[in-house]
């Protein structure tokens, strides 16, 4: 009679609940989403699809700063107010049924307008870990960019105007710790093998093992063998071109005992020719950022990413002699479980050997530094150690800058304005339309009576920008007449298009994990088309 098959270990309720995202960034990405406190700012369509996909994952806590009322137009645009809530607070009725999808998150709001809020109580903003603004006018945007920009505080600017979108991400300096790229290939270490892989690879006679225990060495062993019995008939070099990896091929397969039966082992070692057999280097981005001045000269407010990548610089140095700590992961491979278990604890415990190293340092740099021991803990470390290859960087712009026409970079827009099809118009025409309310207080189009005079008006601010950028006029006015046609209006599908889009764009920040977009990103809803800038 068979045994029974072993049981899961049984997850938690929250492990149930959040399974799906605990794949994609884990327990303390999780970690850092419950701990996080966003703001807000207008509880508009684009805004409440934003929060709603904050508040399914579990964000700690919101604040929504709005002081309108809910109008029809709301009713018209956002699927979470109906006909009852017209005249009540917006702020208010959004941020209660928002708290219905997940009782795990905590809500609060504020009936003032952010211009007020800036004006009386400047330091409201900077007490939360993301601000989110939608729908705010030129006026309100840069003082606040400037403020947050200021005090370090990240700003995702989202809008949703008929067929438009667009985000605009402000983050001085975003550190990235895991980037999850897609191309990212084992760290097998076959030309820098250190002392127990060395052993474990040359402990296996492959010309006297038998036909059954032959099949069941991971493809490691013969890949390792072949590739150094390769260098060892070179004259010490490394096979880097076609020619070289096909002479590679060729010896692990006369290494092969069954050819008539091809042996799984044998033809994953050839496949791993493409990816595994490779110099293992510093990659030029990890290398900028372990020669960056700020890892170099660290301070006594360096952050913990800096202070870990010294440490981490420190050891390639010296103990990694010129390599980073080893990942310490193993892809699957067909083997017998006695000898992958075997290999996988070779890899697991030089890399916890060469992160307990780095923590080391990362300890003393800390003392040197006059910051508190705990300020960087061994979790940290390990998992900086394993994503080392990785790490990425990314700094950013202030918006305020970006509305002062003296450093607004002029010369991409120009150059993509002159591309046919570009998307950078969709980028002027929302400049053109912030212009155009805070000039008369209305949105181009909003009022069907003006539309003409309003098409006018618009060309107007457009022909103002371009000039300040001296950029040359646009080649159709088509542009002008749709973007007057929508009147203000938001659209629901377009809303929560770019609603889901800046909520994976905040949960990137939130957690330091995955890239985000820099700085700027444009959807046209009529093509189904977005594009990215960076000003």
């Amino acid at each position: 009679m068979a045994s029974p098959a072993p049981k899961s270990p049984e997850q938690s309720d929250k492990s149930k609940k959040y399974d799906r995202q605990l794949r994609l960034w884990g327990d303390h990405g999780q970690a850092d989403l419950e701990t996080a406190h966003i703001c807000l700012i207008n509880a508009t369509a684009l805004g409440t699809e934003i929060l709603k996909s904050l508040v399914l994952p579990g964000i700690g806590a919101f604040t929504i700063v709005d002081e309108k009322n809910v109008s029809e137009e709301d009713i018209g645009a956002n699927f979470f107010l109906d006909a009852n809530h017209i005249g009540k607070s917006r702020a208010k009725v959004a941020t209660q049924l928002l708290l219905e999808l997940n009782p795990d998150v905590k809500g609060d709001f504020v009936d003032e307008s952010p211009k007020q809020i800036l004006e009386t109580n400047p330091d409201f903003f900077i007490g939360h870990t993301l601000v989110i603004a939608t729908a705010v006018s030129e006026r309100v945007l840069v003082p606040l960019s400037t403020r947050l920009w200021e005090a370090g505080v990240p700003l995702l600017v989202a809008r949703s105007y008929g067929f438009i979108g667009a985000i605009r991400i402000q983050v001085e300096e975003h550190c990235v710790v895991e980037s999850h790229p897609d191309d990212q290939h084992p760290d097998l270490r076959l030309d820098a093998p250190f002392p127990h892989l060395k052993q474990f690879a040359t402990s296996f006679d492959m010309t006297r093992l038998e036909l059954k225990d032959h099949a069941r060495i991971p493809y490691v062993v013969p890949l390792y063998q072949a590739l150094h019995a390769w260098i060892e008939q070179h004259s010490g070099a490394f096979p880097t071109t076609s020619k070289d990896k096909n002479e590679l091929r060729e010896m692990i397969k006369q290494g092969n005992k069954n050819p008539d039966s091809e042996e799984q082992n044998f033809t994953e070692a050839i496949r791993a020719v493409n990816f595994a057999v490779r110099k293992t280097v510093v990659p030029k981005d990890v290398n900028d950022i372990l020669n960056d001045n700020k890892c170099i000269n660290l301070t006594s407010k360096s952050k913990p990413f800096w202070i870990t990548a010294k440490a981490v610089k420190d050891f390639v140095d010296n103990e990694g002699k010129g390599l980073l700590p080893l990942r310490g992961s193993l892809p699957d491979m067909t083997s017998d479980t006695n000898n992958y278990v075997k290999l996988q604890q070779i890899y697991h415990k030089q890399s916890s050997k060469d992160a307990e190293i780095v923590f080391r340092r990362a300890q003393q740099l800390l003392y040197s530094l006059s910051q508190p021991s705990d300020n960087i803990s061994e979790s940290y470390v390990k998992n900086f150690c394993k994503h080392a290859s990785s790490i990425a960087i990314q700094r950013g712009s202030c918006v305020a800058s970006e509305y002062d026409q003296k450093t607004a970079n002029a010369s991409e827009i120009a150059l993509s304005l002159e591309q046919p099809d570009s998307m950078m118009v969709y980028y002027v025409m929302l400049r053109a339309i912030d212009r155009f309310f805070d000039e008369y207080n209305a949105y181009p189009g909003e009022f069907d009576d003006q539309l003409e005079v309003d098409i006018i008006k618009m060309k107007s601010c457009i022909s103002k920008l371009l000039s300040e950028w001296s950029c040359g006029p646009l080649s159709k006015d088509d542009y002008v007449h749709e973007i007057c046609r929508y009147g203000g209006a938001e659209l629901h599908s377009v809303s929560a298009f770019i609603g889901g889009c800046a909520a994976q764009e905040a949960i990137k920040i939130i957690t330091k994990q995955y890239k985000p977009i820099n700085n700027t990103l444009i959807y046209d809803a009529i093509s189904s088309t977005t594009a990215t800038f960076a000003f």
